[in-house]
């Protein structure tokens, strides 16, 4: 007798879920059964009859409410639904980021529901009673923190994929055929998502604009605008209405300024700077104290309420610095010629001038809009020529001329002057707790076409310390000008440090024998100091003031004031540079406004702008940075063949980070990559550890690698492990 087949019992789907989703999206409207299967596209009667017990089920766990037979709401006051935002990981998990919580929600990838990262959502938060670790589902995407996306397009024989660089999108971009323009395979472009249908396994875009082809210069850095929704050009009639603006010296407006076109006055910025925004005027007074002005461009002068330049302006927010090109807040018209404080050119100015004693007292003080004339342009290299030699004759090669040149002695007496006042300023701001972050810029020798020719490091000197203070003292007293009339205003603010940040560079810093005092706020500080002085110059010195930097809090623009604890003032605000910075228009029109005796503005108005200018910053930021990456590896890759020095900056257990000692280039080694031993990742060490030799590899220490390879799309290098340092 044959063996009977038994069919397989088929498992009950459980729709729980989906209908909690489904009532949370409408969450003051009822639905039946019948409802529900609809919204879920079914119709056939198993399902159906499982919806129902589902519902059933649902309503007896209190979940859901049944307010009428067969009528079901979620419940109106539910504990368990938040709101906050998405943060994505490479690995296509994600966080949910909310301040109900002191620990970030995880959310597994198939509760994601089309959530993208810095979206928006509303979350089903569950395990939270069980003391497990809270796990989330989306159940709603209530905005999405951008639709506009950069990748390279897949054309198909019907549609096409776009897939970005960026790890945390973890989707590419469905475009159809009509919807392509004029992109062609493997052309960078930008898309915006415009859909995602409910059964489609990624979003449906468009083509609004061809970059170019991938490694192209021009390509790659157009492409790091567009990743952060940074425009390239100013629109047409933006810039029609800066060339129509009249930006020539009137004597009618001269008569309504103080006029300090007679004070000694000179800028000091670097050498390749086309916008000057700031001035130092510098007087010796009979009584023996100094006049001193600290003149900034009067922008809001030109830059009308109401204008579509000054739109422009507010949506830009900031000017963005990339390495090879400046992209302005304002059109060149304005930003490299009528506001910028250029040499023996009259200029309308915005001050603040203040008497100053022989130990750097503010004696006197007096805000106000003036015209100047600038006697004198200098580098910083000029300038620390002058401080470091008291030698008036600029040798030929430092000069900016590219000739030798005499200063006048007067200039030379004001410049030796008020550096010997900054350094008395900055020891009293190191005194009372400021943090000295004198970190290593990277910079580059570019040719004509953009190529990088070579590596140097920015440092600041005397002659960068002696602008920063007045810019600073400025900054600081402006603030506390208006602070102290208790009106609505634009600060610079910035909290205490994250403790536990802290804690985790401490233990990092330990593999290196240093330690931070953490007793009080005043001993942070002060030990912090301490440790930028004790690594200045060693090999961890860029690891080391990377972390610190990290376990700052981030400054952000703000009408409600906490002071600055990185320059330990009560007081701080962004008064300097309004060519390049939005917030400084702000300050400009509202001191001139209470200086007026204009009653406070409303807090709320200024405090939106507050905030899209800190996340304007923010974007930029990321894309200066992103620049700085990007040509870093296309310096590497014209270096394949050299052996370099590297620092390991950074272990995982996939493999270690390795800064370039020569030019802060840093890369991955992937783990299988070294080859003298199998080697594990010890979490407690922070090392990799050999399984034959017990041989560690760990921060800090220094090994000679290779490029492998350079990806200039996605801003990645790869190196050789070759060998330790002896």
């Amino acid at each position: 007798m044959s063996k009977k087949i038994r069919k397989p019992i088929k498992k009950e789907k459980d729709f729980s879920s989906k209908i909690v989703k489904i009532l949370s999206q409408s969450a003051n409207k009822p639905f039946n059964y019948k409802q529900i299967a609809a919204k879920l596209e079914l119709d056939d009667t198993n399902s159906r009859n499982q919806i129902i017990k589902d519902l059933k089920i649902l309503a007896a766990q209190k979940k859901i409410i049944e307010t009428e037979p067969g009528k079901y709401l979620i419940k109106a006051i539910s504990q368990d639904y938040y709101e906050g935002t998405i943060d994505m990981t490479s690995r296509k998990t994600a966080y949910f980021i909310c301040p109900d919580f002191a620990e970030d929600v995880f959310i597994p990838t198939n509760n994601l529901n089309r959530a993208l990262d810095k979206d928006k959502v509303k979350v089903y938060v569950y395990n939270r009673r069980k003391g497990k670790r809270p796990e989330g589902e989306v159940i709603e995407v209530i905005e999405r923190d951008k639709t506009e996306f950069v990748g390279v397009i897949d054309i198909q024989a019907n549609f096409a994929f776009v897939s970005t660089a960026n790890p945390k999108m973890y989707t590419d971009i469905f475009i159809p055929k009509d919807k392509m323009g004029e992109a062609e395979n493997g052309d960078v472009v930008l898309v915006k998502i415009e859909d995602w249908p409910k059964r489609a396994d990624s979003p449906f875009g468009s083509v609004i604009r061809v970059l170019g082809k991938p490694g192209e210069h021009n390509t790659e850095i157009h492409a790091i605008l567009a990743e952060y929704g940074l425009p390239a050009d100013f629109p047409v009639e933006v810039e029609v209405f800066a060339q129509k603006i009249d930006t020539s010296i009137q004597e009618s407006e001269i008569a309504k300024r103080r006029d300090m076109r007679d004070t000694l006055t000179f800028t000091i910025d670097p050498k390749d700077a086309k916008d000057f925004d700031d001035a130092l005027s510098f007087k010796k007074l009979e009584n023996g104290n100094f006049e001193i002005g600290i003149h900034i461009a009067d922008v809001s002068y030109y830059l009308e309420e109401g204008t579509i330049l000054d739109d422009e302006a507010y949506q830009r927010a900031t000017s963005v610095y990339l390495v090879d090109r400046v992209v302005p807040m304002l059109p060149e018209v304005l930003s490299n010629f009528a506001c910028s404080l250029r040499p023996n050119e009259e200029k309308y100015t915005f001050s603040a001038v203040f008497e100053v004693s022989p130990t750097s007292q503010v004696i006197n003080q007096w805000f106000g809009r003036t015209v100047i004339y600038s006697d004198q342009r200098f580098a910083y290299e000029e300038a620390q020529y002058i401080i470091e030699t008291k030698d008036n004759t600029i040798p030929v090669d430092i000069s900016i001329t590219g000739e030798s040149y005499v200063v006048s002695d007067e200039i030379v007496e004001a410049t030796l002057k008020l550096d010997e006042l900054a350094k008395i300023l900055r020891k009293k701001r190191m005194q009372n707790g400021a943090i000295s972050f004198d970190k290593v810029e990277v910079k580059f020798n570019l040719d004509a076409e953009g190529e990088p020719e070579g590596v140097y490091f920015k440092i600041s000197k005397d002659a960068n310390h002696l602008i920063e203070e007045f810019m600073l003292l400025a900054n600081r007293k402006v603030a506390e000008y208006i602070g102290k009339q208790k009106k609505t205003f634009v600060y610079r603010i910035h909290d205490e440090p994250n403790e536990d940040k802290l804690i985790a560079m401490a233990t990092v810093i330990a593999k290196f024998g240093y330690k931070i005092d953490f007793r009080n706020k005043g001993d942070i500080s002060k030990s912090l100091n301490a440790l930028m002085e004790e690594v200045n110059g060693k090999k961890e010195q860029n690891l080391i003031d990377t972390l610190a930097i990290r376990s700052m809090s981030k400054a952000k623009y703000s009408t409600e004031n906490i002071g600055h604890y990185g320059l330990a003032f009560d007081y701080y605000s962004h008064f300097t540079s309004p060519i390049r910075r939005y917030p400084d228009v702000m300050v400009h029109r509202l001191l001139q406004y209470y200086l007026d005796g204009g009653a406070s503005v409303d807090e709320e108005t200024y405090e939106t702008k507050c905030l899209h200018c800190s996340n304007m910053e923010s974007l930029a930021t990321n894309a200066e940075r992103d620049s700085i990456k990007y040509m870093q590896v296309k310096y590497m890759q014209d270096h394949q063949d050299e052996e370099f020095l590297g620092v390991i900056s950074g272990v995982t257990e996939w493999g270690i980070y390795v800064e370039i000692v020569s030019n802060k280039c840093e890369g991955m080694v992937r783990i299988r990559e070294i080859k003298d031993d199998y080697y594990t990742f010890d979490e407690k060490q922070y090392a990799l550890v050999g399984a034959t030799s017990n041989s560690i590899l760990q921060l800090g220490d220094e090994i000679y690698v290779k490029v492998k390879n350079a990806d200039l799309v996605k801003k990645q290098l790869d190196f050789h492990f070759l060998r330790r340092a002896e």
